[in-house]
């Protein structure tokens, strides 16, 4: 009798527990934000209200800006005791101020120099082991691109976009 009640006990457990996770885990309403618009009236004011649509992330570049693709990937040999243990492999964009293009096309060679070298430096101190798309990893090879790439493009550069990262271990 027990063997066939255990079963449907693990069961209800395992369900349960799911429910509860789930609820516990389940992201928090976000309020609406409203416009308020003051319209002169007669007697006075009117105030009226309207919902304000949250603003959507197209990908697209804010105006005045663009994006700009490095044309090759990035591969840096990860090292351990003088013997690579593992590649990365990674491909880059720049978001610029429209009318950047050429200019970065002009100075790819410098570019991806300073590029590798940040990301030969961030593989030296042990950034891309582990878990090395752990936002706070990404945030300081991302903040040590854009420091590279405002070096040699100026303050035009307002991001440097990670686009695609891998890593293959040996």
């Amino acid at each position: 009798m027990i063997k066939k009640l255990l079963p449907v006990i693990l069961a209800l457990v395992g369900t349960g527990a799911g429910v509860g996770a789930g609820l516990m885990l389940m992201p928090e309403k976000t309020e609406t934000a409203l416009a308020v618009e003051c319209v002169p009236t007669g007697d006075g004011m009117h105030h009226t209200a309207e919902e304000v649509p949250e603003p959507v992330d197209d990908g697209l570049p804010p105006e005045g800006r663009e994006f700009v693709k490095m044309s090759n990937q990035f591969v840096v040999p990860i090292m351990s005791s003088e013997r690579v243990t593992g590649l990365v492999v990674a491909s880059l964009s720049i978001e610029i101020n429209s009318g950047g293009t050429e200019l970065v096309y002009a100075r790819e060679p410098k570019l991806r120099d300073v590029f590798l070298q940040v990301m030969f430096d961030h593989a030296n101190i042990g950034g891309f082991d582990g878990a090395f798309t752990a936002g706070e990893r990404m945030d300081i090879l991302r903040s040590a691109l854009l420091d590279a790439a405002r070096s040699v493009l100026g303050k035009d550069v307002s991001e440097v976009l990670i686009t695609e990262i891998a890593r293959q271990d040996a």
